[in-house]
């Protein structure tokens, strides 16, 4: 049975954010941020460690004797995540085997639910290649002039966003971003895999799972994770059913007089 283990990229400084302190350390409720990501993450039980990537000087901001050795800091802070994902990755080579199972998760999202970890590891444990968290894309999409007119509406058939974790075999993640010609192109992991010809799978995720991105995400993220996210987890888990039951649901078919936007 191949071991599983999780990278944390949190060396980021959140420009967009726009406070003192990286967002991944802001508080939500009495936590930080990256705290509640951790705990979502040791949900899962088949994770048996999570490496943390910080800038250095953040190191002290975590109370690492908390997660009786789950939890520990790596090595590796780059100037972009792809360059701390890829340090990161260099540095559990030297600890695990090829075969080892890699999830590489934001740690600016606090909510993902202990039912799409399951989800994603249940549907890719045995996957030759691996794959990610995603949702349909379900808004209109529009692509701009430069002046900020409407150019063209979009076809969002068979469009996804790609969420996080995303999960493939030690070796083969090392491989990928080792063979991209430019870490700028690599924007999550999987667009690595993809660099290399193959098809990362898409498994279904949720919508709760936001990432914090500005200061209203905070909100948000507070609300899910004091309050709403039980309720909407059922709701997303209630139509991941759904959808399963009807394999043509990304189809337009679905929604003959474009009720749903």
């Amino acid at each position: 049975m191949p071991t599983c283990v999780a990278i944390l990229p949190a060396a980021g400084s959140g420009s967009r954010f726009g406070s003192a302190l990286p967002k991944q350390f802001t508080l939500l409720g009495q936590d930080m941020l990256v705290v509640h990501t951790l705990r979502a993450l040791l949900q899962e039980p088949r994770i048996q460690k999570i490496h943390v990537v910080l800038d250095p000087e953040h190191q002290n901001l975590i109370s690492w004797s908390q997660w009786q050795g789950r939890v520990q800091p790596c090595p590796g802070a780059g100037a972009s995540r792809a360059e701390t994902v890829r340090n990161a990755v260099e540095h559990l080579r030297q600890h695990y085997s090829a075969d080892t199972w890699v999830l590489v998760h934001d740690a600016a999202r606090p909510c993902v639910s202990a039912s799409a970890l399951a989800r994603l590891l249940d549907t890719l444990w045995n996957d030759p290649v691996g794959g990610l968290l995603a949702i349909p894309v379900a808004d209109t999409l529009k692509r701009q002039d430069p002046t900020l007119r409407v150019l063209t509406t979009v076809d969002r058939s068979g469009l996804w966003a790609a969420q996080t974790p995303q999960m493939f075999p030690l070796q083969l993640l090392a491989e990928a971003l080792q063979r991209v010609s430019s870490l700028e192109q690599v924007t999550d992991e999987a667009s690595a895999i993809e660099a290399m010809g193959l098809q990362p799978l898409l498994v279904m995720g949720e919508s709760t799972n936001i990432k914090v991105t500005y200061p209203a995400d905070q909100r948000l993220a507070q609300w899910l994770l004091f309050q709403g996210q039980s309720e909407m987890a059922r709701v997303s888990n209630r139509l991941h059913e759904e959808t399963l039951s009807h394999p043509g649901w990304c189809d337009e078919r679905h929604d003959p007089d474009g009720l749903d936007g």
